[in-house]
């Protein structure tokens, strides 16, 4: 067995107090770190907007009209994009949500073996962790149509966000998919709820 050298890099704390690691002069975060709030509302394949009812305790897409929706009870989310090392994995985003001046974040749990989606009161946080069952990656909904997007649960890999129907329900949902399948369910566009905002995601 010969010896070897190993280098020890530094370690330091960069903006935002993110985890950093230095090596050859390029700084890698290893943490997520807030970059950006956008605000939206979600709509699904069939045109309805996402809409969370946490006394129900469900979160289901509804034919909504203009005058609700620019009330915006449960319905306008806040998305926050997350700064990654890793981009080829998709945008790393939070979902949190207003209903009667309460915030509300989306995020997954097992139970009984399956994942859940839920909402739970509190706010998102401005650094996460490497991991974190509250973060969803962002990807191109297909080739062809780069206007709708499908959001991978960060945690479960091929785990989308979609939509089921329960009764009259359309409840949100978290899906498999296999890879080379195109699922209209998990088909979501981000559309603006407020003329002052210009970011696109």
């Amino acid at each position: 067995m010969s010896a070897e050298e190993i280098l020890v890099h530094a370690v330091e704390l960069g903006k935002n107090f993110c985890l950093y690691f230095e090596d050859d002069d390029e700084l890698e975060c290893d943490a997520l770190c807030k970059e950006k709030t956008l605000h939206r509302v979600l709509r699904n394949v069939n045109s309805q907007l996402l809409v969370v009812r946490p006394d129900l305790n469900v979160a289901a897409f509804e034919d909504v009209t203009d005058q609700e929706m620019q009330s915006g009870k449960g319905m306008h989310f806040s998305i926050h994009c997350y700064k990654t090392t890793t981009p080829l994995a998709g945008l790393p985003v939070a979902f949190s949500v207003q209903v009667e001046n309460k915030s509300y974040y989306m995020c997954c749990e097992r139970e009984c073996g399956k994942v859940i989606v839920r909402f739970k009161e509190g706010e998102v946080p401005k650094e996460l962790p490497g991991e974190s069952n509250i973060i969803f990656f962002k990807k191109t909904f297909t080739s062809c149509c780069s206007q709708a997007f499908k959001f991978e649960y960060s945690m479960e890999r091929g785990m989308f966000l979609a939509f089921e129907e329960e009764g009259y329900l359309r409840k949100l949902i978290l899906k498999k998919l296999s890879e080379d399948e195109v699922d209209e369910t998990m088909k979501m566009s981000l559309c603006k709820f407020s003329q002052n905002e210009n970011h696109s995601l």
